[in-house]
């Protein structure tokens, strides 16, 4: 017991003692951390120090250096300011010297001025007493001839124009025929470079069409018991069809081209399939008018692209309505190769005479666009076209063209073109053909209408009805006078009569004197 007491009392001890050590050993660190601490911080501070005279040292002479710039800046200121002066006080000088050399001037002006003043009240006194002599010298003429002023002028141009007639008269006619000469061999050249640019067919339609059998047989099948199925195609197409001797052979006759398409097509099927009879012939009509409302499509666009037109700004609705003019005829010619040839023979000619080509392009193109639909329409087909372009969206130029090219004189430059192309489409030899008595009906007219002026003694129409001879009674007229006929006799031709192309007139005033030697 006393041992433990004994060991506890020492063990106490030996841990006071302990910690003190410990104390003191952590006192003595903390007092080291103190020191590192205070010379860390004055070390801080001498560095500080350091660096703000640094910096002080650095800002001094920045100062000192901005102030020097600053006094050189401010002498080359000076300097260009005393240069500037030095300029302004030369030009002042200069303008001083002006302004006196213009006042120098101004004074000679006026001086002048005030001498032509004069100069012209002396001119017009001149004038006016030269006014008076001649007047003067006027009345005495007068009294000496005991004719006015103008009975003298008068008769002075009548004498002249007598003795100058046949001269003035001369003069005339070549001025006239060169003109002419000069205007018809332009002309010539541009219309010859067009058509030589262009070479198409030339194909006159008919109002038949035939459809090849292949045996006599397939005649009585179309026909049909009682005629039945005949009477059935007849009924459905609107054509006539002809079953006559001709071995192989039905003709399809009317005067729309489109039936008679949808005639020859449906009756095609009917004999290559065999089944005939009224229920199948109404199917097979109505499949040919689809392939050929397809095929109308296609030849509107075919047309467009041959001549380079973009589809892109046009209705499919006008296409199709172009397509039509491929089955529509104009006497015996096709008018859509007859549109086509005038849309190029209008590119050409706009090209030579500097006008719209695209403008003379499409007019040429959409010119007769009515005829597709004067069938079933009322009107004629100028107007029809104009309203259709204008419903399309077409602008005036092109659709004035529907209408231009069937006026005498027409309004734009493209208009004369078109109408020109259309008269030379029309006009080329196959291109189109009348009936004899039309064309004997022409020949007529065209007499009756150079007959009836006065001094006409005969009149003849040759050429097929291109050129007119007028010959007439040489007592009743002299050549001014039959120049002046022939003027009329055209005018009047242009005016009451329609014909292709252009008709010549020429007129033949003849005097024979015979004699006899006896």
């Amino acid at each position: 017991m006393a041992y433990a007491v004994i060991g506890i009392l020492f063990g106490a001890i030996a841990g006071f003692f302990a910690a003190r050590f410990f104390a003191q050993k952590k006192a003595l660190d903390v007092q080291k951390i103190v020191e590192d601490a205070q010379r860390k911080a004055k070390q801080i501070e001498d560095d500080a120090a350091k660096k703000e005279q640094d910096i002080m040292l650095r800002a001094k002479d920045k100062a000192i250096k901005i102030l020097e710039e600053a006094r050189i800046e401010e002498k080359r200121t000076n300097e260009d300011l005393k240069k500037q002066q030095s300029e302004l006080s030369a030009r002042e000088n200069e303008f001083g010297k002006k302004l006196l050399e213009i006042d120098d001037q101004r004074k000679a002006v006026e001086v002048k001025n005030s001498q032509a003043e004069e100069t012209r009240k002396q001119a017009e006194e001149i004038k006016k007493q030269a006014e008076a002599l001649k007047l003067d010298e006027a009345k005495k003429l007068e009294e000496v001839s005991k004719l006015s002023q103008g009975e003298a002028l008068e008769r002075i141009m009548k004498v002249v124009e007598e003795n100058s007639q046949d001269a003035i008269m001369s003069r005339f006619r070549k001025l006239e025929q060169q003109e002419a000469d000069e205007i018809e061999r332009k002309a010539k050249n541009i219309i010859g470079v067009a058509i030589q640019r262009l070479a198409s067919s030339t194909v006159s339609e008919t109002t038949t069409t035939h459809v090849e059998l292949p045996n006599d047989e397939m005649k009585g099948r179309i026909i049909g018991r009682e005629g039945r199925n005949i009477k059935a195609l007849e009924w459905y197409t609107g054509c006539e069809l002809i079953v006559d001797d001709t071995p192989g052979m039905i003709t399809i006759s009317g005067f729309s081209p489109i039936r008679r398409q949808v005639a020859r097509r449906a009756l095609e099927k009917l004999i290559t399939d065999g089944r005939i009879h009224p229920g199948r012939i109404e199917e097979t009509i109505d499949e040919a008018k689809k392939e050929l409302a397809v095929d109308i499509k296609k030849a509107g666009e075919d047309a467009l692209y041959e001549l380079g037109i973009s589809m892109a700004g046009i209705d499919p609705k006008l296409i199709q309505i172009l397509g039509r003019l491929k089955y529509r005829t104009s006497y015996g010619q096709n008018a859509l190769l007859h549109s086509l040839e005038v849309a190029q023979l209008s590119a050409l000619m706009g090209a030579e005479l500097k006008a719209d080509v695209m403008v003379c392009k499409k007019g040429g193109l959409f010119h007769d666009i009515g005829k597709a639909v004067d069938h079933d329409m009322q009107g004629g087909h100028p107007e029809l076209g104009y309203q259709i372009m204008k419903k399309f969206g077409f602008p005036e130029e092109i659709c004035y063209q529907s209408i231009g090219h069937h006026e005498d004189k027409p309004k734009t430059l493209e208009a004369v073109i078109v109408k020109a192309a259309d008269a030379i489409s029309g006009a080329r030899p196959g291109a189109r053909k009348d009936s004899l008595e039309l064309y004997v009906k022409r020949l007529e007219e065209l007499e009756a209408a150079a007959s009836g002026f006065d001094g006409v003694d005969k009149v003849y129409a040759i050429q097929a009805g291109r050129e007119i001879r007028v010959f007439v009674n040489p007592k009743a007229m002299d050549d001014l006078a039959a120049t002046r006929l022939a003027r009329d006799i055209a005018n009047k031709i242009e005016a009451t009569l329609k014909y292709p192309g252009e008709i010549r007139v020429t007129l033949i005033r003849e005097t024979r004197i015979v004699e006899y030697a006896r």
